[in-house]
């Protein structure tokens, strides 16, 4: 059996972060996810799904995400039956996420929760250049010919 899901869309909130009662992290949020194709009328549709990130995923979403930043979400959906407060029997489609990404970038979109990325002490790299950190190790398969058989995998 496969159940697996991959959404991107904008958060159309902050997610919540609460803990169960042994303390576990889970963090709620909705996306936002336009429809590939226009309407009849020309207009492009949306779908908001309700998605779950659990332990250290949903101290994640929390801390770096907020609304209206783009989020690539891949995880698998979740049909959840649960009564009303009439006592009348639903359900609840929702994406339980195994991961959650950066769809854009500060520049693009969003960002406002003040993230910066840097890499141990070495200075955060401009903002339109991009750079490995000083101390990381390099590759030189210069000696490596064209046969394919002396590749290191």
């Amino acid at each position: 059996m496969l159940n697996h899901i991959v959404l991107m869309g904008r958060l159309t909130r902050d997610p919540e972060l609460r803990r169960t009662g042994s303390g576990v992290a889970v963090a709620t949020m909705r996306i936002a996810v336009d429809r590939d194709y226009a309407s009849s009328n020309g207009e492009r549709e949306t779908d908001f799904i309700d998605v779950v990130a659990w332990r250290n995923t949903a101290e994640f979403v929390s801390k770096y995400f907020a609304k209206g930043r783009m989020a690539v979400v891949s995880g698998r959906l979740q049909i959840r039956p649960w009564t009303d407060k009439d006592g009348n029997k639903r359900t609840s489609a929702e994406v339980v996420a195994d991961n959650i990404y950066f769809g854009d970038s500060k520049r693009d979109g969003g960002d406002s929760s003040g993230y910066s990325q840097s890499f141990g002490n070495a200075p955060a790299p401009a903002a339109n250049s991009y750079a490995a950190p000083a101390s990381a190790p390099t590759s030189d398969f210069s000696m490596i010919e064209d046969d394919d058989s002396q590749l290191p995998f």
